[in-house]
């Protein structure tokens, strides 16, 4: 009901370039998310095409970075969502649901082609991560672990590494290992449970 009473108060549809801004907006920048969506609600689940096969929504962009607080604000406002997003958020209940509907969403894949279990490691919710890698969730456990030690879910970083076989020469868009990641953030937690594990720099 929320999408269709957002849709009856706008004549203005959003441009482009306004998707693009507001999606990009959507990766942390609340404020603007907000001052957008009330200048123009048509913006709510409007997606910008990165690539032929790769479009983002800003709430696809906020569970991607792990941004709770923009992620609520547009959920509140009917903001459409999938099984990463659930996972995100850590609603567990909803994302068994989701695979008892349909198994194969074990493999789901949100914007930018992030696995599932990247997105459920960003909830910090290590039942969660435990129910999906016990149901198949394979793909993207470097991915889990650099999200886990990036928003300080250190339960998640420890399940993951004492219940998988996480690669730890992985290394992230910048080069970076996961070791390393977690020394250029500080984490001396993190450093430490990666080098307990085998990790060197």
């Amino acid at each position: 009901m929320l999408c269709s009473q957002i849709e009856e108060q706008t004549d203005m549809p959003a441009t482009p370039e306004d998707i693009r801004e507001f999606v990009i907006a959507g990766h942390g920048d609340l404020e603007k998310v907000k001052t957008m969506l009330e200048a123009n609600p048509d913006l709510l689940n409007a997606a910008h095409p990165w690539s032929e096969t790769d479009r983002e929504t800003a709430l696809m962009a906020a569970a991607q970075v792990g941004d709770r607080q923009i992620a609520e604000y547009l959920l509140a406002r009917g903001a459409q969502w999938d099984i990463c997003i659930a996972a995100m958020m850590g609603w567990r209940e909803e994302v068994a649901r989701l695979l008892a509907e349909d198994p194969e969403r074990i493999h789901a894949r949100g914007s930018h082609r992030i696995p599932l279990l990247a997105y459920a490691a960003s909830s910090g919710e290590v039942e969660l991560v435990q129910m999906l890698v016990e149901a198949g969730a394979s793909e993207g456990i470097p991915l889990a672990m650099e999200n886990a030690i990036r928003l300080g879910h250190l339960e998640v970083l420890r399940w993951l590494l004492e219940h998988t076989q996480a690669d730890l020469t992985w290394r992230n868009l910048r080069g970076l290992t996961l070791l390393e990641f977690a020394q250029q953030q500080g984490n001396k937690e993190a450093v430490a449970l990666l080098q307990a594990h085998g990790a060197a720099s």
